[in-house]
């Protein structure tokens, strides 16, 4: 078995129910093989980033897994495909959207992922919710860089 590893993870949708595909995500991701959910963020709303359409439910997870970030990736898929997750355009609006942001302390850049998400720090709907359950990882100034963004704690 693989060494277990701490990933986080971002949970957004905008679509449907989001605040229930939302909870209903955060649980599945206990679900998933040589996984379990350690801790989740509150639910956020946030007006959509780069895209259009009804305003974001986000949220952030923190998991244990002995999954590779590959194949972790490959989980998360499933689970957006599993809420009827379609990529019709970037930024689409979409049911469901996770976001690899960490796996342990990897570095990937590969075409299919890159870790550390690449645009971890210049969203507000990563970096709130993070600091809430890791407030190491965020720093004041990461905080301050997207204090423009709105984003509302439900």
């Amino acid at each position: 078995m693989s060494r277990l590893v701490t990933a986080y993870i971002a949970l957004g949708a905008n679509l449907g129910d989001a605040r229930a595909t939302v909870r209903a995500a955060l649980a599945a991701l206990d679900g998933l093989p040589r996984t379990r959910l350690l801790r989740a963020s509150g639910l956020y709303r946030t007006a959509p980033w780069e895209a259009s359409g009804p305003d974001f439910i986000n949220a952030v997870a923190v998991v244990e897994t002995g999954l590779d970030a590959h194949e972790l990736l490959r989980a998360l898929q499933a689970l957006e495909l599993q809420a009827g997750r379609e990529r019709s355009y970037r930024n689409a609006p979409r049911t469901l959207d996770l976001d690899l942001l960490l796996h342990g302390d990897a570095i990937i850049d590969t075409p299919e992922l890159i870790v550390p998400h690449p645009r971890l720090r210049e969203r507000a709907f990563v970096l709130v919710p993070l600091a809430e359950i890791a407030p190491a990882l965020v720093t004041q100034a990461d905080l301050q860089a997207v204090a423009d963004q709105a984003i509302e704690r439900l």
